[in-house]
């Protein structure tokens, strides 16, 4: 036997009686109890009690290894678990080290969006000769860019309804997976800055509508918003909604980077009769996402129902979101645009280290490619097929400095979505419990109590603030590099440390020349990927 069965066992068949006789004998001169007042004896006692019967239970019937062979006790250490990543998060790790936001970065978000002081003293703390270190060259010819280079036209020679559209917008999220107040404040963030809000697949909310701002209608492989009973889309309810004014462009998703090809479940118990209502599925009965679309199976398929979506929204801006898996199987879209003559407006690249709500840790730590691989990709292969002219890229990834949008833009992005940074600026504090409904701050909960911290206004403005300072980094760095704009931007003014050398990205990787892949000349790299693509199926 144990000790500290020893002791529980001390305590249940020696203590209690014990306390029972101080509770009801003390202080009437038998002896048998010391005096003492009748609230700390029964204190006492409530205290040994619960302490037995716990013990009792964990000791006899509890599932846990821990707690049968150490009853009660063990609960010292699952509380200190509980807090774990607090501790590890404020006391132990450094400026530098947590992912997927370092404390670096949540402190340039928290500063922009409070619109306080983003310098920082005493020098950088990062290792500036590291392996794989990133870096810009400045220019002793600095330039001024002013607000209008921190917007870019989104729509090709087939919208009939372009849209001028920040550098900077916000990235995917559902009402469902956000609170009410938290979509409210993004949307009246992004109305305040002139910048869009994407939806996320969970459809267009009244939350959506209720200050004004742009809007991405996304839309996913359960057509929420947009379906009919057995799920199939319905061009109607796609109608009605996409022509609304709010609305300025349509995104198709094919995947998300967190989790790729993989579908969803929304279990019965979530839906209410509001999500219900939005998503137009019914109230209380599980709904699934399927991993791919039921409407299309093949690239050309894609295309046509691209073409679909345009003509119902009345000539909006459509495209879609992937993330990169299969090289070849892009190209096989690029294919279809030339052999349909179909071209989408823009493409959402998101990488693999993008976020969500829930994801298995299989999906999240190994499929897809990261943000900046997959918009370079993205981008030569548009170029290579001479389509980039007509299709605006958007890079998703992880975006919290001006930096990050320029990395991105240099590789071909015309434009940058964030999801987390904006949700930073809200005050997330990265507690990482986006799939309890517990969420400490309100942001992902449908939880009224918690959700109620998020205050509508005050958080809207912590939006634009963050989304204006960090454009404005953006051609502030482009203003020191020397250039025109940030379509100046290549990947020749991104440097990367091997060793002792210092080489450009265009240095280290092969680019194309634009039509470079309909000629046949394109390098090893590109070629095999391009001649195993067909445009008939995936």
């Amino acid at each position: 036997m144990t000790p500290v069965v020893r002791l529980y066992l001390l305590i249940a068949l020696v203590l209690m009686p014990l306390s029972l006789a101080w509770l009801w004998l003390g202080g009437d001169g038998t002896g048998l109890a010391p005096s003492g007042p009748m609230p700390l004896r029964l204190l006492v006692f409530l205290v040994l009690l619960a302490w037995t019967v716990t013990g009792a239970w964990d000791y006899f019937f509890s599932a846990s290894n821990l707690r049968r062979n150490y009853p009660v006790l063990v609960n010292i250490r699952y509380l200190l678990e509980s807090f774990r990543p607090e501790m590890r998060q404020y006391f132990i790790s450094n400026d530098l080290d947590e992912r997927p936001f370092s404390r670096e970065r949540r402190d340039i978000v928290y500063s922009r969006a409070k619109d306080l002081a983003d310098t920082i003293p005493f020098g950088t703390q990062r290792d500036l000769l590291e392996e794989g270190y990133g870096s810009l060259q400045h220019s002793l010819a600095p330039t001024h860019l002013d607000a209008g280079h921190g917007r870019t036209s989104i729509g090709g020679p087939q919208c009939a309804q372009p849209y001028d559209a920040s550098r900077l917008n916000i990235s995917a999220m559902s009402f469902g997976a956000l609170s009410a107040n938290a979509v409210m404040a993004l949307n009246r963030g992004a109305k305040l800055g002139g910048f869009a809000h994407n939806t996320g697949e969970g459809s267009i909310s009244p939350h959506h509508l209720r200050h004004g701002g742009d809007l991405i209608w996304q839309i996913g492989t359960g057509y929420f918003g947009c379906r009919q009973r057995d799920g199939r889309f319905d061009s109607g309810a796609f109608a009605e909604r996409a022509r609304l004014d709010a609305v300025k462009m349509i995104e198709l998703k094919l995947s998300q980077g967190a989790k790729p090809s993989h579908g969803g479940v929304l279990p019965g118990a979530k839906v209410t009769a509001e999500i219900a209502q939005i998503r137009l599925v019914e109230a209380g009965k599980t709904v699934l996402s399927p991993p791919r679309h039921p409407e299309f199976d093949t690239p050309m398929g894609l295309l046509e129902f691209l073409s679909r979506l345009r003509e119902l929204s009345g000539g909006k801006p459509v495209g879609f979101k992937l993330a990169i898996g299969k090289p070849s199987e892009f190209c096989a879209i690029v294919k279809a645009m030339l052999r349909t003559g179909i071209v989408p407006d823009f493409i959402t690249v998101d990488g693999a280290e993008g976020g969500t709500g829930a994801a298995p840790v299989e999906f999240t730590n190994r499929l897809g490619a990261p943000c900046l691989e997959a918009t370079w990709f993205v981008s030569q292969i548009l170029l290579g097929a001479d389509l980039k002219k007509d299709v605006r890229v958007i890079a998703s990834g992880i975006t919290a400095t001006g930096y990050d949008m320029l990395e991105k833009i240099a590789l071909g992005a015309d434009a940058v979505n964030a999801a987390r940074s904006m949700m930073l600026a809200l005050g997330c504090i990265q507690a990482k419990a986006c799939n309890t409904n517990r969420c400490p701050t309100g942001i992902t909960t449908q939880d009224k109590a918690l959700a109620r911290a998020v205050k509508v206004g005050e958080k809207a403005e912590r939006v634009c603030r963050f989304q204006r300072a960090t454009v404005r980094a953006l051609l502030e760095l482009c203003g020191a590099m020397g250039l025109s704009g940030p379509d100046a931007l290549g990947p020749g003014h991104l440097f990367t440390r091997r060793g002792d050398r210092v080489l450009s990205h265009a240095e280290l990787n092969p680019q194309l020349e634009a039509g470079q892949l309909l000629t046949g000349g394109a390098g090893e790299r590109f070629r095999r990927d391009w001649e195993a693509a067909s445009a008939d199926r995936f």
